[in-house]
């Protein structure tokens, strides 16, 4: 795939298009993990396919929405076989990404509501493959807690650019001091330690880059959560859902 002596990653990109592939090489990115909201992993596979190349290469992932509204924990995980449903316990979302040995990552520590806290990564630090500790929507302050939460479980960490925006990808990336060919290498990276360095970019372009994430955050836990709610009706991810052949009634 690359065969130089480093491998750049996005680890997590909400977004998909030609321009988001285009962006992605012109940042020098060797790999982006696309996990967009509430799309079964068919549909997310069929897409990162579509648009990997020699040059890119498009990890199909899943961030999955573990609990109800009001007690959500995210979760990012890629190098899956099987789909995993969202609204589901913490407990047995990790279960079933260990069945299948996937990597699990979590992102945003303690960010908002919907994230990893301390007790979280401690109850289940041996199932945890890397700790976000650079995020694009963090403040300074969100960032120093996530590289403290990393140091206190002895966790590796990961960045992303966590883009939702087309512009915001390749902002920040995670860079391995080897190349890799495919998503089970770089699962399997992870779960070895493979050195890494946290990296993003500086200046007012990154922080105006920021801004505009984190003011899209406003719009997505407002506008977009309302609809969601009450006008959508059931998510293609939920649990109950028809695609997931009953697997996870016991569980939800």
């Amino acid at each position: 795939m690359t065969g130089g002596e480093s491998f750049r990653v996005d680890f997590h990109v909400k977004v998909l298009d030609e321009r988001v592939v285009q962006r992605a090489k012109a940042r020098g990115l060797d790999a982006i993990v696309y996990a967009p909201h509430f799309t079964r992993l068919s549909e997310v596979r069929q897409q990162a396919d579509r648009f990997s190349d020699d040059d890119l290469l498009v990890i199909p992932g899943r961030e999955v929405f573990t609990g109800d509204w009001s007690n959500r924990r995210h979760v990012l995980a890629f190098g899956l076989d099987d789909p995993v449903p969202d609204f589901i316990t913490l407990a047995d979302a990790l279960a079933e990404f260990d069945r299948q040995d996937a990597a699990v990552l979590a992102p945003h520590p303690e960010f908002l509501n919907v994230s990893f806290d301390a007790e979280d990564l401690s109850a289940h630090r041996d199932r945890i493959d890397a700790v976000e500790a650079y995020n694009p929507k963090h403040w300074a302050h969100h960032n120093r807690r996530a590289r403290e939460l990393a140091t206190e479980f002895d966790l590796p960490t990961f960045t992303s650019s966590y883009a939702h925006l087309r512009g915001s990808v390749g902002e920040a990336w995670t860079e391995f001091e080897e190349s890799f060919d495919s998503a089970s290498d770089l699962v399997s990276a992870l779960k070895e330690g493979v050195s890494r360095r946290i990296v993003h970019r500086s200046g007012w372009g990154h922080k105006l880059r920021c801004a505009a994430e984190f003011a899209h955050l406003g719009w997505e836990n407002s506008y977009e959560k309302i609809d969601r709610l009450f006008l959508s009706g059931t998510e293609p991810t939920h649990p109950n859902h028809i695609a997931y052949d009953d697997r996870f009634e016991s569980v939800y």
